[in-house]
């Protein structure tokens, strides 16, 4: 099993970042970015709605459009 780094994400053995999956669902990336993250969203949305509605391809590139890291 991979480690948490930092940021509280996991990676595996090589410290890369696995991908999130879109079926992630926005209350457990609450639990990852803060509550106050996404709250134009419900809590049972799936990340995969998330993307499709902003015009984003990534978590990572919805990260970098709210300013977060």
């Amino acid at each position: 099993m991979g480690k948490q780094n930092v940021a509280g994400r996991a990676q595996d053995q090589n410290g890369q970042i696995r991908q999130k999956r879109s079926d992630t669902l926005v209350r457990t990336l609450r639990k990852a970015y803060g509550p106050d993250f996404l709250t134009d969203y419900r809590s049972d949305a799936t990340l995969r709605t998330v993307l499709k509605r902003t015009g984003a391809d990534s978590l990572s590139q919805l990260l970098k459009r709210k300013g977060r890291k």
